[in-house]
């Protein structure tokens, strides 16, 4: 067996898991798939193709299922693969560089159908209280190029360099089994998806290790395949929610109220906006994620933190 374990985890990924597993064919390497309870044929697929398969009853969430998928294999390297990133090449160099540098966590580069590079994505900075704020309130969407938003999103990254980035994007990331012990694996708390990647290269930057952007290896990749079956208030409600808990965990305690003053406020504004058309919908559903927002802002303050903002 290889020296590397691919991990993918999946949920209703019937479209895109066929050309992810069929990438991967060929190489030398241990390959699992960890299925969130999916009710599509995503499972058929995975067994068309002798591949392992995990298969989860109910959605344990992305950070449960990929701890599920570290922990089944052996391989002293961890590929976390996305059902909708389709390798294209590189993944050997990549594990050299991982190897060579001792790094915490390794992304490749990240290519749409018509091979531009997904820039704003591929790469990040770890969010700062300003950059979560003007993503919540809108104005990384009004103004994309502003200067927090440019320092977040790498905007200014040399997509052919390797660069050491906080936050290489999960849906490409090669890592340590090491790394992911040392740190104690992903966030399980982070249900059932967002913010548990950016979490774990958190926790591996704090715990001393250096992640990179790594362009020799190359995935093509489609985005967000999973969530597209869901409803808009569950998505509002699992992104707000996991970017609270990020918030909480790794910001101060000044910045992490302001935080959720500006959730609530943008919450507040955006069932305003969607009354007319939406009527109790967007009530319901952005009043409902406004509370949320007031009442961690008004919790006791826990005394430990993973890191401070």
């Amino acid at each position: 067996m290889g020296r590397v374990a691919v991990v993918v985890v999946t949920h209703n990924s019937q479209a895109e898991i066929a050309g992810c597993l069929d990438s991967l064919r060929g190489l030398d390497i241990e390959t699992i798939v960890v299925d969130n309870a999916s009710d599509d044929a995503t499972r058929d697929e995975v067994t068309a193709r002798n591949v392992r398969l995990i298969a989860n009853a109910r959605n344990a969430g992305f950070a449960a299922a990929v701890n599920q998928g570290v922990r089944a294999t052996t391989a002293p390297l961890v590929l976390l693969l996305n059902p909708d990133a389709h390798l294209i090449c590189g993944m050997d160099e990549m594990a050299d560089f991982l190897e060579e540098t001792r790094a915490g966590a390794v992304g490749g580069k990240l290519v749409d159908a018509c091979g531009a590079p997904q820039q704003g994505f591929m790469a990040r900075n770890l969010p700062s209280p300003a950059a979560l704020i003007c993503e919540v309130l809108g104005i990384n969407r009004i103004w994309p190029r502003n200067p927090v938003n440019w320092h977040y999103r790498c905007l200014a990254l040399d997509h052919m360099t390797v660069s050491a980035v906080d936050q290489p994007a999960g849906a490409f990331l090669m890592f340590s089994r090491a790394a992911w012990n040392r740190v104690g694996g992903f966030d399980e708390r982070y249900w059932p998806i967002w913010f548990e990647d950016v979490d774990f290269c958190g926790r591996l930057k704090s715990s001393g290790f250096c992640n990179y952007y790594y362009p020799k290896a190359v995935a093509r990749h489609t985005g967000a395949h999973s969530i597209r079956g869901l409803a808009l208030d569950i998505r509002e409600r699992y992104w707000y929610g996991s970017l609270l808990e990020y918030a909480d965990r790794h910001f101060s305690q000044s910045a992490f109220r302001t935080t959720c003053v500006a959730v609530a406020l943008a919450a507040t504004l955006r069932a305003v906006k969607g009354l007319p058309h939406l009527k109790t919908k967007a009530l319901e559903v952005y009043g409902g994620i406004a509370g949320l927002a007031l009442r961690r802002a008004l919790r006791p303050w826990r005394s430990t933190r993973v890191s401070v903002i």
